[in-house]
């Protein structure tokens, strides 16, 4: 099955996008859809199946978008220097134009650039982000409802947004001394637990600006968020934590493994080597989803355990998505991306959705798409 984009023409680059044999009756039986972000392309896509049963591909592009978050009916979306809240305007049954979830923005937070990774949703009435003792920042005391939270890489922090400031911080790891727009440990991952912020990941423990390319093949670590304390070391430049089914799983993206944390030894366990480096991870059942991505020929993506992976595996690094089973660590799935888009950030897992897709802004389609709310 083989998809030509819309971005390809015969006077742009192609984008090709091939899905594995059994990849959208896989969809079909998990009843779901998936969305994944490129920076790089500074689009957003999501995948779902059409009514014939091929694949169904929708893409809007927001620059440098990279974190995703789905709550409920809402979609949270990092771009560039702002933080897009998108609601699902379709009810249970209802289809607008052959798709049956239509993500609208209806929020806009102006951040400023600072390298959103992960984005998140907090539940303010149990938010307990530091020590035990420590008091709840005062903006978190006043919100009401669900709000978003995100991994602020730029200033080595986990931080809150405002709508009066770019952003609130409210939570920093132990080893960063100071708050300053020095990505000094590239914060990236975040991981929630019962609705709070539960661990984070980080590619080095360094405390100077942009210290961490220098720790970029065994300097990286996940710090238990609640008790302020790194937990895991020597990781390389890891990514995606996420809590499923009572285990930490993330992606030790240096070397090309997704794997779990035994929380009890403090070390990481290898589950399945995935040809590419690593970043976006979504849970579905029995089978998790992982972004693959192509390394950059430059400093950051070079001299890593993945390089040596690869050759010794006679293998070539791809980008895509791939479906890994849980059980065995077999990659059952996979859908393949070829041309212009090389590089991966973030998977999310559409539930419940078998064709979506979302209006942007590059059209005059957000013109027409008018809500009108109940009567308080």
């Amino acid at each position: 099955m083989v998809h030509q984009s819309p971005l390809s023409s015969k006077n742009s680059p192609s984008l090709e996008i091939t899905g594995s044999r059994q990849f959208t009756a896989w969809l079909t039986e998990q009843h779901l859809s998936l969305a994944f972000t490129t920076y790089q392309a500074g689009k957003v896509f999501f995948i779902g199946v059409q009514p014939t049963g091929q694949l169904s591909i929708f893409e809007r592009t927001f620059e440098r978008c990279m974190g995703l978050c789905i709550h409920g009916s809402t979609l949270y979306l990092s771009s560039l220097y702002q933080l897009w809240r998108f609601e699902n305007v379709l009810e249970a049954g209802q289809v607008h134009n052959g798709y049956d979830c239509l993500y609208v923005p209806q929020v806009g937070y102006v951040t400023g650039d600072l390298d959103v990774h992960d984005v998140a949703v907090v539940d303010p009435p149990q938010l307990s982000l530091t020590r035990e003792e420590q008091e709840v920042p005062p903006l978190l005391k006043g919100l009401s409802g669900d709000y978003p939270i995100f991994v602020n890489t730029l200033f080595s922090c986990l931080a809150t947004v405002s709508e009066t400031h770019s952003f609130v911080p409210v939570w920093q790891p132990p080893f960063i001394s100071k708050l300053a727009a020095e990505d000094r440990c590239h914060l990236n991952g975040l991981a929630m637990g019962e609705g709070q912020p539960a661990y984070v990941t980080a590619v080095s423990q360094s405390d100077v600006t942009d210290g961490w390319r220098d720790k970029r093949r065994d300097g990286g670590c996940v710090v238990d968020v609640a008790r302020n304390q790194v937990i895991v070391t020597g990781l390389s430049m890891p990514h995606s934590p996420r809590l499923y089914r009572d285990k930490l799983w993330l992606l030790n993206s240096g070397t090309g493994e997704f794997g779990y944390v035994d929380l009890n030894r403090g070390e990481f366990e290898s589950v399945a080597f995935c040809p590419g480096y690593l970043r976006g991870l979504a849970f579905s059942g029995d089978f998790a989803i992982v972004g693959l991505s192509k390394p950059r020929e430059n400093r950051t993506f070079s001299g890593l355990a993945l390089d040596e992976q690869l050759e010794s595996k006679q293998a070539e690094p791809r980008c895509g998505l791939l479906v890994i089973d849980l059980r065995s660590g077999d990659i059952v799935h996979w859908l393949r991306i070829e041309g212009i888009v090389t590089e991966l950030y973030d998977v999310a897992v559409l539930p419940g959705m078998r064709r979506p897709m979302a209006v942007g802004f590059k059209t005059d389609e957000i013109r027409r798409i008018v809500r009108v709310g109940s009567e308080q």
